[in-house]
């Protein structure tokens, strides 16, 4: 099926009360999408909605449950409520929505009837709910969670509370539950079996008396590399391992129950991802790798419905796409919008028949779209964003080069609002994080700590390149940084402002680079070998190779990418660590980071930023409690973005 036109029908009205050009502060209007989910007939549609909230004494993020009809021409919104909701999921019949939300002060399940009503809480866990799904026969809700001992409890209200490192890891099970109630009103929850790991993910057969299931040894992140996938029935609580190589992972069950799909990555796992599509034979256990898929990065959805294919997303370049991978033949598009990127998390129904995803393009705020796997274009089904004002917003482009050695290398290149041929702007380089991630077309007047449409109305173009190393272009080019970091990579980006010079879009002599995580990496690498930049603004960097490696919650990352722990890679590490090169640094440095990151622990940016103090560099660090590696709160966030644009002002314009 190819996307030949996108169905973005609403005219976004100018509200009243809007400013003239794109602000951080105006960003707080645009609201993203989540999972997309069809009916099990084609339908309807659940969706969700997620909304900033910046009040006097409130700053989240809050997911709500919308529905509508496949036809895009009636919608509504099912949840409400201060606590949000999530992960919606039809029943069988199509009479209810299930979700989860915090409401009852955990995590836990809840469903409504499409028709309108109260919701129904079906469970009540004291360590909340982590996945969810219900059975397909409508009888039953298979779910995970953590349920604390009765000894633990007791032991966090007496103050002996101590942790002590990799014992005794907070495990979640897997649990079922009535989707019924019984004639006194209440449901009896069972623990599925003895499992001795943590469950991450499952999915049922279809007879709905066996689950197929995702496990690791704990819930360390660092610990998928030791995952597994098992059959478990679901009436006597017997297993069967089916893989435990190749770290596999997101199971599901053909709808003719002969075979299980999983992601199934090489043996040992590698970071960076060298991953296939397999299929698990379920009569006699044997696994059969599918053809490859383009990027080597999957993320599977599920099964048509007649079995004979499955479908993925993965990124093409700047692009999330849907792929068709029959099971005997190479993957095909089965989605490829004209321009923007399929986004949120792109879901099939549970018969195989239908797909729902987000889409959002650099100029078009993301919507939830729906269409039938049989034929037929994408409708848009939600009008999340159709009051946001059309505000000024600079032109994105795809622009090429040639990295150093001639490698052929991208990047999105957007214009300052009003650009004109011929003058020279500011230009911010904006790296991203992974490193394997990848920069793709996405609405640039979100709410982000990169606010991409406020830059551009303030004058600056930026230049956001996926060098190598990143995904969306191939095993080769995602694995061309390793043990190369700050090597090739960093020569991509500089190549890439050099372009964008040649060009006569940017100003030499007004340059600015920043970037999270990795991105912080790359920007506390650069203002170590180049001062041909004005200004930085490192987020969450790693800055330290060696004190990375020995306090971050993954600490089998830096051995994959350098072939080696530290004692055996000294001077790899040693010579990749921006710290190392810190006595170079002229350029006025902003230090961004979360008090409890533990991917990246806070004492990166301290490390940096005193080491810059020292030597007399302009420089300022904020640190933000509660935050992780990623920033959630949106006053957070508003706040990083307006220091940037100041440190920006101040030092490049």
């Amino acid at each position: 099926m190819k996307w030949t036109v996108l169905l973005l029908s609403p005219v976004l009205a100018l509200a009243a009360d809007a400013p003239t050009v794109w602000t951080p502060e105006y960003s707080l209007n645009v609201q993203t999408i989540g999972a997309v989910v069809p009916s099990p007939d084609g339908k309807w549609v659940a969706w969700i909605q997620t909304k900033p909230v910046a009040e006097t004494d409130r700053s989240e993020q809050v997911s709500q449950v919308w529905v509508g009809d496949a036809g895009g021409s009636h919608r509504f919104e099912l949840t409400r409520g201060p606590k949000g909701a999530s992960s919606p999921e039809w029943s069988p019949d199509g009479k209810y929505v299930y979700f989860a939300s915090g409401r009852s002060g955990k995590n836990n399940v809840f469903r409504v009837l499409v028709e309108g009503g109260e919701a129904e809480q079906i469970t009540d866990v004291k360590g909340g709910v982590g996945e969810f799904h219900v059975s397909p026969d409508g009888k039953w809700v298979a779910f995970t969670s953590y349920e604390p001992s009765a000894e633990s409890e007791k032991a966090k209200k007496e103050k002996r509370d101590f942790h002590v490192m990799d014992a005794d890891p907070e495990n979640e099970l897997l649990y079922t539950i009535p989707a019924e109630s019984g004639d006194n009103g209440k449901r009896a929850q069972k623990k599925v079996g003895e499992l001795k790991y943590h469950v991450t993910t499952f999915d049922w057969s279809p007879d709905s008396s066996a689950i197929a299931l995702e496990h690791t040894r704990s819930p360390l992140a660092g610990d998928w590399i030791h995952s597994g996938v098992a059959e478990i029935e679901v009436a006597d609580g017997k297993v069967r391992e089916l893989v435990t190589k190749g770290a596999p992972r997101s199971p599901k069950y053909s709808p003719n129950g002969r075979y299980i799909a999983i992601i199934l990555g090489a043996d040992p796992p590698r970071w960076a991802s060298d991953d296939k599509i397999a299929l698990v034979n379920r009569s006699d256990g044997s696994i059969r790798n599918l053809n490859a898929t383009p990027d080597e990065e999957p993320s599977l959805l599920g099964w048509s419905a007649d079995s004979s294919r499955i479908y993925f997303t993965e990124t093409h370049h700047t692009r999330n796409t849907l792929y068709s991978l029959p099971v005997d033949g190479p993957a095909v598009v089965a989605f490829a919008p004209p321009k923007g990127t399929l986004t949120g998390s792109p879901t099939l129904n549970s018969t195989g028949t239908a797909v729902g995803s987000g889409w959002e393009s650099p100029t078009d705020p993301p919507e939830a779209f729906v269409a039938s796997l049989g034929g037929g274009q994408p409708v848009q089904v939600s009008h999340a964003n159709a009051d946001v004002a059309r505000l000024p917003l600079g032109e994105t482009k795809v622009v090429h080069w040639k990295g150093k050695d001639g490698l052929d290398v991208e990047g999105l290149l957007t214009y300052p609002v009003g650009y004109e041929q011929g003058k020279k702007y500011p230009l911010i380089l904006n790296i991203h994080g992974g490193p394997t991630g990848v920069f793709t077309e996405n609405f640039i007047g979100r709410l982000a700590v990169y606010p991409i449409a406020t830059f551009a109305g303030r004058g600056y173009a930026v230049l956001r390149p996926n060098p190598r190393g990143s995904s969306g272009y191939g095993k080769k080019f995602r694995f061309a940084n390793m043990n190369d970091w700050g090597g090739m990579d960093y020569e991509d980006d500089m190549a890439g402002v050099d372009k964008v010079i040649e060009m006569g879009v940017a100003d030499p002599d007004r340059l600015a680079v920043m970037g999270w995580s990795y991105g912080g990496f790359m920007t506390s690498w650069i203002v170590g070998h180049t001062n041909r930049f004005k200004a930085a603004a490192v987020g969450a960097g790693v800055t330290d190779l060696f004190s990375f490696n020995g306090t971050s919650d993954i600490p089998d990352f830096l051995p994959d990418y350098f072939g080696g722990e530290p004692w055996d890679q000294f001077d790899a590490f040693s010579k990749h660590s921006p710290i190392s090169y810190v006595q170079n640094v002229k350029t006025p440095t902003l230090v961004l980071h979360g008090e409890s990151d533990d991917r990246v622990p806070t004492s990166q940016g301290y490390e940096f930023y005193h080491a810059l103090k020292n030597r007399g560099v302009t420089t300022k660090m904020v640190v933000y409690p509660r935050t992780p590696h990623g920033p959630r709160e949106p006053k957070f966030i508003l706040d990083i973005a307006e220091r940037q644009l100041d440190w920006m002002d101040e030092y490049v314009r």
